[in-house]
């Protein structure tokens, strides 16, 4: 066994390796940050053989002492960023990026080209949507929205030239899940019918459960998503993304990275491996004690019709959320995120989630009316308007994303402020 084996998870994403080949430092607790993009090469063969390792199938990162060249291709706190969230997400590799949706671009860019497939869920982050139906489209790639919350609605989508099967899960901002391990088996036993060069990758953005509360590798799944500027980024101040799956696949991402640009910073990077990914554990294990609190609170009030979080008895997806959704120690983790819909008409509703809204911008200091998720503090944002807005109406219908529905990541702020502060909110609606 392995020093680092030895440890839970939680210590391992404080210290982070025994001994890592990122970065030769005996003395440093904390790696210092590079501030100059281009690194001294002492020969011109040194310089060669930087290239030459780069992005190389046949060096293995993990175990290779790297040559630093330029920030663009790589640099140590990224590496070392990468190689602790490699650990966190199980997966063999980890390539970090300068935001979620440069992750997301990835992802699905080295699996897909023009006359190829994409398969998704109605429910996904606005932008994501974007993405795929407008971008992808005009490089020949199409795309089919398909409930994969039902195995039959999957393979019926699927086509011979389905290259990529994306989903969330939970869902943005719906907390629809989608059973892991069912979508793993529906997806391999179609691509037991297909050559070797026409396999379908699934890839999931776990930004919303985060590696805390589940590790969607481990269930099948070839690639995890995560915007790091949320969960585990956690408080707000830095932008970055992660693309985690198989080594087979290392060389073609971080070639993407280099050729389209989407490198994370080094003072990004520093940040979430020092300050975002020792604390996620902590901060959500006790965010996710207090969202349970906030649903239990909404769930009885007479002004809101429908409350969505795992952690409730009356959730639609209860006994999968249970089997999925488990922290590092394997206790059941429903996350911090949840939606609730006001009460009445599609008009009288939206009406309502604006005023509640409102008010909480106005009046409210434990809840802050601004879009992101996954921060210490409470946020609070209108789907329908806000991050899914690039989601056509009748899209975000089918999506369940009503026009009155309310979307809270809950924070690390004192449960009791958050509820006066809602039912100061809820009251004015």
């Amino acid at each position: 066994m392995a020093r680092d084996e030895a440890y839970r998870d939680r210590s391992v994403l404080i210290h982070g390796k025994f001994k890592s080949e990122k970065w030769d430092f005996q003395d440093h607790m904390i790696p210092p940050i590079t501030t100059a993009v281009s690194f001294r090469l002492r020969s011109a063969e040194r310089g060669a053989e930087g290239f030459r390792r780069f992005a190389n199938p046949e060096v293995d990162r993990s175990t290779a002492h790297p040559i630093y060249i330029y920030d663009r291709l790589d640099e140590p706190c990224t590496g070392l960023l990468e190689e602790t969230l490699a650990f966190a997400e199980k997966g063999e590799c980890a390539v970090c990026f300068g935001t979620g949706m440069a992750a997301v671009s990835a992802a699905i860019g080295i699996q897909a080209q023009a006359g190829d497939h994409v398969v998704f869920h109605p429910a996904i982050y606005g932008c994501t949507y974007s993405h795929i139906t407008r971008w992808l489209g005009r490089f020949g790639i199409q795309s089919t929205a398909a409930d994969l919350t039902c195995t039959d609605s999957l393979i019926a989508a699927l086509r011979p030239e389905t290259k990529v099967v994306y989903f969330e899960s939970p869902c943005n901002p719906t907390m629809d899940l989608i059973d892991l391990e069912a979508m793993s088996a529906a997806v391999a036993h179609a691509n037991q019918k297909r050559s070797p060069e026409n396999q379908v990758a699934t890839v999931i953005d776990n930004t919303f459960a985060s590696p805390f509360a589940q590790r969607p590798l481990t269930l099948g799944i070839d690639f995890s998503v995560h915007s790091l500027t949320k969960h585990i980024g956690g408080f707000g101040a830095t932008m970055g993304g992660v693309v985690v799956g198989p080594s087979s696949k290392e060389t073609d991402l971080l070639v993407y990275r280099k050729d389209f640009g989407g490198s994370i910073s080094p003072d990004a990077a520093w940040h979430i491996l020092v300050y975002g990914v020792p604390t996620l554990a902590l901060r959500l294990a006790q965010q996710q004690e207090t969202a349970m609190k906030v649903a239990e609170f909404l769930e009885l009030h007479k002004k809101i019709s429908k409350v969505r979080y795992p952690g409730l008895d009356s959730f639609p997806q209860k006994q999968l959320a249970l089997k999925q959704m488990r922290d590092i120690d394997g206790n059941f983790a429903p996350g911090a995120m949840l939606f609730f819909e006001m009460a009445g008409s599609p008009e009288e509703s939206y009406a309502a989630a604006m005023k509640v809204c409102d008010h909480l911008a106005a009046h409210a200091l434990s809840v802050t009316l601004a879009v992101s998720l996954g921060q210490i503090r409470t946020l609070v944002e209108h789907p329908a308007s806000m991050t899914h807005s690039a989601i056509p109406p009748e899209a975000q219908a089918e999506a369940g994303i009503s026009p009155g529905g309310i979307r809270l990541s809950v924070g690390l702020e004192d449960g009791r402020d958050i509820l006066r502060d809602l039912e100061a909110a809820l009251d004015c609606a």
